[in-house]
């Protein structure tokens, strides 16, 4: 089954951002290459729901972690052999003519812009050929299975017989027009499909490269995946990644406690907690390296949050119109049987506390009874936790908590067990001083007796 979310998910858990705002995806996107940064979009656009293919990846990745691979290639070549390759009219090649009469042209034809396109394209896929050709030998035999594959794909595309003579070339200084024209046939006409090939290739193994350098410097864990049935999260020090000094918690997800129901006052770091989880999950569905000190989690179908819903103002659609939407449009997904995990930040906070109430304890304990999939869900309704407690034997409570240090709010950030009734909204007013700024300068209202 493919893995699936949507555009609330993505926007979210910021997973490419806004405008003028750092994502997930630029955090990661250290790329050398263009082709690079393309491939990394894609896997960002479609994570991997098969644990197979998932650690081959995140193996491969982690090999050239430990290993500390520098990317042997210059930027520019693969710049210059894009603009080249991406003219394939056949009226734009080169004829070789008369050499020793073309040679003596050299200098001026040198000055046409195509030409020039054309030589900085031959010289730098000669290039990026003779590179490939002594970076693949420095590949340990050992590397990562998934590696190994690519090294062998390598090897193949490098013994075509077509390629050995630009593989031996040696020319130094200014090429002929003879031998440019030659190796531009055989290049962007003869044998494009195998040039193609190569630079995919190259570009992949950019990505893991880069990725591998974000994960050396951020201290990123690989994920281990398991099969969807197995229904299983194991998180230890999961933080944010954008959050500067984050503190890590550590949780557990299994059939018999596949539901966390997450209390905590304002400003505890709920919606931070459950972020860092989503962002986790959505990482390591690609095979990426995860903010977390280590990672075990069974593949999802897919992953939903909803934690910062808008209004629907285009509909006409209250706040708690969106949420109930939104919550029927992720029932409609379970009812497909497929194996979700599931965020929802303050349930139902667009309606009066009765129906909040009401609503959170139905839709919780319905929930509950998926066990194939996973559930995370934040509430200030510590009473509905009170019910479900007594309802559902797989729910797991824990909480964020607050201390007090007299009047001053103090945050841990860090999960406990249980169901918290930290309330602390009038605490912040009060020491913000709002009543008594509105208290300055109220106008005096005077009495006027009746006569």
């Amino acid at each position: 089954m493919r893995f699936t979310t949507d555009q609330q998910t993505l926007e979210d858990l910021n997973i490419f951002g806004k405008h003028g705002v750092e994502s997930i995806y630029t955090l990661f996107n250290r790329t050398y290459t263009r082709g690079g940064a393309a491939i990394l979009e894609e896997w960002f656009r479609y994570p991997l729901s098969d644990e197979k293919i998932i650690n081959r990846r995140s193996q491969t990745i982690q090999y050239f972690t430990d290993a500390g691979t520098a990317f042997p290639f210059k930027t520019e070549w693969f710049d210059q052999a894009e603009q080249y390759l991406s003219n394939h009219d056949e009226r734009t090649k080169l004829v070789a003519g008369d050499q020793t009469l073309r040679d003596k042209m050299t200098s001026l034809v040198a000055e046409d812009s195509d030409y020039k396109t054309i030589y900085k394209g031959v010289t730098s896929l000669i290039e990026i050929l003779q590179c490939m050709r002594q970076f693949i030998g420095t590949i340990d035999d050992h590397a990562a299975d998934g590696y190994r594959a690519e090294k062998e794909e390598f090897r193949v595309l490098l013994a075509e017989t077509a390629l050995q003579p630009l593989l031996e070339e040696t020319q130094k200084g200014k090429w002929p027009y003879g031998k440019i024209a030659g190796y531009d046939a055989l290049l962007r006409f003869r044998h494009r499909d195998i040039i193609r090939k190569l630079l995919q290739r190259i570009y992949q193994l950019d990505l893991y490269i880069s990725v591998a350098r974000l994960a050396r410097e951020r201290g990123f864990a690989f994920a281990e995946a398991l099969p969807g049935d197995r229904h299983v999260v194991r998180l230890s020090g999961v933080y944010h990644p954008q959050v500067r000094q984050a503190v890590p918690n550590t949780l557990e997800i299994n059939p018999g406690s596949n539901f966390i129901f997450l209390t905590g006052a304002n400003m505890a770091g709920k919606s931070t907690f459950m972020k860092s989880l989503g962002i986790a999950l959505f990482l390591a569905h690609m095979g990426l390296p995860v903010p977390a000190s280590a990672m075990v989690f069974s593949v999802r179908d897919g992953i939903y949050t909803t934690i910062n819903l808008p209004d629907d103002l285009g509909m006409g659609a209250s706040h708690f119109y969106a949420e109930v939407l939104r919550v029927k449009k992720i029932a409609r997904e379970l009812s497909l049987g497929k194996h979700l995990f599931v965020i929802f930040d303050e349930l139902f906070r667009g309606t009066n506390v009765k129906d909040a109430y009401e609503a959170t304890v139905a839709l919780s304990a319905a929930f509950a009874e998926r066990r194939d999939s996973m559930f995370v869900i934040s509430t200030h309704i510590i009473e509905a936790g009170e019910v479900l407690r007594e309802r559902c034997e797989n729910i797991n409570f824990v909480y964020l908590p607050t201390r007090m240090q007299g009047t001053k709010p103090v945050y841990t950030y860090t999960l406990e067990e249980g169901i918290t009734e930290d309330r602390h909204g009038m605490v912040i007013i009060n020491n913000e001083g709002i009543l008594e700024i509105l208290q300055q300068g109220s106008p005096k209202i005077t009495k006027t007796r009746k006569v």
